[in-house]
């Protein structure tokens, strides 16, 4: 059975890669400095900002025109840039640390933080068969070292290889319980559809957080999410609303917060968050649900231009490495444009992320370009481990229609979780649980 000690063992949460996962402070909310002697590549890999991170690169980049040898200094650098992409979102950050971390390597083939940070850089790429062969290699200079097993599940869980990858976080938590190894063990509980065991992991990784501000809000706001996936809206805002105390302006624990808004179908609340989301941190993700808040509140001029920088920025990410098929053919499915291109996207996409993400999008291109026979296969192929996911269901639920099977079971499934999990399909949904 897949996951055997994770189901026996403590927990589960929201974590792909850790690159993307733990949000960062933004540059004027930063109040604690750190000197290049100070910080530690463990606390840049975690993916929570120690301090002013702009300033670090500032300093560090003193430092090595000063030495330009020093692979201590460009390790530390292009663990910063990363911090700074996370900050920012801007991926031109991912060009320049794959450039000093390239140099360090040059300088010292077997250097831990350079290969490390490297594995880290392409999870947040997308490009997760290169993250788990650098993922590897850290593994092969230190076996121990913890934070090396978290990368190698995270690319295996994107791979579609489930109990290898649960099984590298059962080594990671065993090596250094904490934050992001409980949070790993949690996502994979929820994967697997026990949330109750993914509530109680989450609680352990906010416990262990409970004297940092950061990965306090981020625990609190994976707690939220976790809430709002299965339908506990009040629990849901509970917690999201203690992150924000704890860090204001969290654009994590806002963007989900308009979601849970949206759950109530208080649409005009979810629009004022997803627009201070978007203002702090334009991620495509919060773009698009901008977008589409603004689209059926009846600003079709303001959505439109909120779908065109969408667009924008996915391009800004392709220039910079970072593969968005997957993303790019659920934004066009789900609003019916392009859509035979949108499947030509979503099959690459499956090939290279043959994860029950990667098939439930390719199952909805399908669908959506009428092939829904093909569809069936895949959608069952995201479900397979029993997650429960509200879109997902869905999705299932409009194959059935298709195919002229009754869609209720999938659609009430769907609808016992969240009847509004998207505000573009929510209308559908409730016309096919009726």
């Amino acid at each position: 059975m897949i996951g055997t000690r994770l189901l026996v063992g403590g927990a589960a949460a929201v974590v792909t890669a850790v690159a993307l996962l733990f949000g960062g402070l933004s540059a004027g909310d930063m109040s604690r400095g750190l000197s290049p002697g100070h910080v530690s590549s463990g606390q840049l890999a975690a993916g929570f900002a120690a301090g002013d991170t702009q300033s670090l690169v500032l300093r560090l980049q003193d430092g090595l025109r000063a030495d330009p040898s020093n692979v201590r200094g460009l390790d530390l650098l292009g663990l910063a840039y990363q911090q700074r992409a996370r900050e920012t979102g801007d991926p031109t950050y991912y060009a320049k640390s794959q450039g000093v971390l390239d140099r360090a390597l040059a300088l010292a083939p077997r250097d831990l933080d350079a290969t490390s940070g490297l594995a880290s850089l392409e999870l947040s790429r997308h490009r997760f068969a290169r993250a788990l062969r650098l993922g590897r290699d850290a593994l092969a200079i230190s076996p121990t070292t913890a934070r090396n097993y978290g990368v190698v599940g995270d690319a295996l869980l994107e791979l579609g290889r489930y109990r290898a990858s649960f099984h590298a976080f059962d080594k990671m938590v065993k090596l250094k319980p904490g934050v992001s190894s409980y949070a790993r063990v949690a996502y994979a509980r929820e994967l697997l559809g026990h949330l109750d065991g993914a509530r109680t992991a989450l609680l352990l990784a906010r416990d262990a957080a409970a004297d940092e501000r950061e990965p306090f809000a981020w625990t609190e706001t994976q707690l939220g999410k976790l809430e709002l996936g299965r339908g506990r809206f009040g629990a849901a805002g509970a917690h999201l609303h203690s992150a924000l105390r704890t860090f204001p302006g969290y654009v994590y624990a806002l963007d989900a917060l308009a979601q849970v808004d949206v759950a109530l179908g208080q649409l005009r609340a979810a629009t004022a968050l997803e627009r201070r989301a978007v203002e702090t941190i334009p991620l495509p993700q919060f773009v698009g649900l901008y977008g589409d808040l603004l689209h059926v509140t009846g600003h079709e001029g303001a959505a439109r231009v909120q779908y065109t920088t969408e667009e924008a920025i996915r391009r800004l990410l392709r220039a910079n490495g970072v593969r968005t098929d997957l993303e790019t053919a659920l934004f066009d499915i789900d609003h019916g444009i392009r859509l035979q291109p949108a499947l030509v996207l979503a099959k690459a996409a499956q090939r290279a992320r043959p994860s029950i993400d990667g098939d439930d999008v390719l199952a909805w291109a399908l669908a959506r370009n009428g092939r829904c026979r093909e569809a069936l296969h895949y959608s069952q192929r995201a479900l397979r481990l029993g997650t429960k996911d509200a879109a997902k269901l869905f999705h299932r639920a409009e194959i059935a229609r298709c195919l002229g099977a009754d869609p209720r079971p999938w659609a009430r499934r769907a609808a016992a979780l969240n009847p509004l999990f998207s505000v573009l399909w929510a209308p559908t949904l409730r016309r096919l649980a009726s």
